[in-house]
């Protein structure tokens, strides 16, 4: 038979982890605290931030962009790789 659980044996409670990962607050997106309306398919230097070393476009949840910003961010960066201002891939 199998043995009953609980009674005799004491049971351990998980403690609260402060400052785990997944815990506190989102940070504000960068685009809404500079007040930027539309992100600007010219302006490299935000677009790179925005990208990894390979060329794709970073997530949400890494650049800290809200949802508006982030896909006027991937709508820029594809209309920069389509006019050839930003590369598809990265280079070897």
């Amino acid at each position: 038979m199998a043995k009953a659980r609980g009674g005799s044996r004491q049971q351990t409670r998980r403690r609260d982890r402060k400052g785990g990962p997944g815990s506190g607050r989102r940070k504000p997106c960068a685009f809404c605290r500079d007040k930027v309306d539309v992100v600007d398919y010219k302006d490299f230097g935000t677009l790179r931030r925005v990208m990894s070393e390979k060329g794709k476009i970073r997530s949400a949840r890494i650049t800290g962009a809200c949802r508006r910003h982030q896909r006027q961010l991937a709508i820029a960066i594809k209309r920069a790789r389509e006019l050839g201002l930003l590369p598809y891939v990265a280079e070897r």
